[in-house]
This record gives C-alpha cells, sequence and structure tokens, in this order.
C-alpha cells in the first residue's frame, strides 16, 4: 500500500451525496471528544455541522474513506477536513491545519485513519502548505500518540480555566511602600 491507501477502502474527495453521512461522523466524533473535556455539543450542532460539509466538500477540504469491500453503497467510514490558513498574520511560511479527522469505531487500526492524514497532507503540500497543525485535546492520549507516531510534535499549549466555579481572586492593593 502507498500512502493515502488502506485495506479495503478508497480515500477521494467528499461529494454533495456524502453531506449526511459525514455529518453523522462528525457527531459521532463531538459525541466522543466529550469524555475527554471537549465543549462541543454534538447533536445541537448539526445544522452548523451539515452547512460546513456542503461548504468543504464544495471547496474540496474535505476527503472521505469509503468501505469497498463488501459495500456496495460506498458507504464513507471516515473522514478529514482540511484547510490553508488564509488572511489573518503574515508568516514565515505557508500553514495548512487539519481540523477533523475521525473513522468509524470498528474500522481504527486498519490504517484509514494514516491514510486520511497522508492524503490531506499531501493535498495541503500542493497546495502551496509548507507545515500542517492540527490541535488534539490533551486528555486524549491516543489521539495524541497517534499524531506522535505520525511525526506531529506540540507548538503551542492551549489552557483553559472554568470560572463558573471558582470566584475571581481579587488582590489587596500593594500598601507596604
Amino acid at each position: 500500500m502507498t500512502d493515502g491507501e488502506a485495506a479495503g477502502v478508497a480515500i477521494g474527495p467528499a461529494t454533495i451525496d456524502d453531506v449526511d453521512a459525514v455529518t453523522d461522523l462528525w457527531i459521532a466524533l463531538a459525541a466522543g471528544q466529550r469524555r475527554h473535556g471537549s465543549t462541543l455539543l454534538a447533536e445541537e450542532n448539526r445544522g452548523a455541522v451539515r452547512e460546513w460539509v456542503a461548504r468543504s466538500t464544495v471547496t474540496g477540504e474535505l476527503l472521505v474513506a469509503r468501505a469497498t469491500e463488501g459495500h456496495a453503497d460506498r458507504v464513507p467510514v471516515g473522514f478529514v477536513a482540511f484547510s490553508l490558513e488564509r488572511g489573518g498574520y503574515d508568516r514565515d511560511r505557508t500553514r495548512g491545519t487539519v481540523s477533523n479527522l475521525f473513522v468509524v469505531r470498528e474500522r481504527r487500526g486498519d490504517g484509514i485513519g494514516s491514510a486520511l492524514l497522508s492524503a490531506a497532507e499531501r493535498a495541503l503540500h500542493e497546495a502551496g502548505a509548507k507545515t500542517v497543525a492540527l490541535e488534539a485535546l490533551a486528555d486524549n492520549e491516543r489521539a495524541r500518540a497517534f499524531y506522535a507516531a505520525h511525526g506531529y510534535e506540540p507548538h503551542r499549549v492551549e489552557l483553559t480555566k472554568s470560572v463558573s466555579a471558582t470566584e475571581p481572586e481579587t488582590h489587596a492593593p500593594d500598601d507596604t511602600g
């Protein structure tokens, strides 16, 4: 197998016919990420996600892995979304981002995630990216290990704090002087 291939799947651009299936996969992704501390609600975001999937399909920034063995309907079993960073700050290199990568539970370990990631990296490189960035929840050790095995290293650390559970700290004025 070459990069971008996995046994029993074909990876290619999403089509309009994939919008509902990929939306369902994103809902499964978001629901699963809740156990790792994600604040995204799954089903409550269905409408917004469906619009994002449709837009990403049109822009060519969404790839799907479709089962080819035993599935005449070529059902999506995974997806990856990616884009070049646009606007914002000037940088010394063009950066691409992978924003979502998901494989259905029963196909994990088959190389599909690796093939999807490789395909997204290749598409970003062809579009001019020199580096690729992505995020993983700090508590999701499996995802962090997967990305580390593919050469990704920590670059930034996001820190969060719940302010609803604590009283704001008050600092007394410095009157020692």
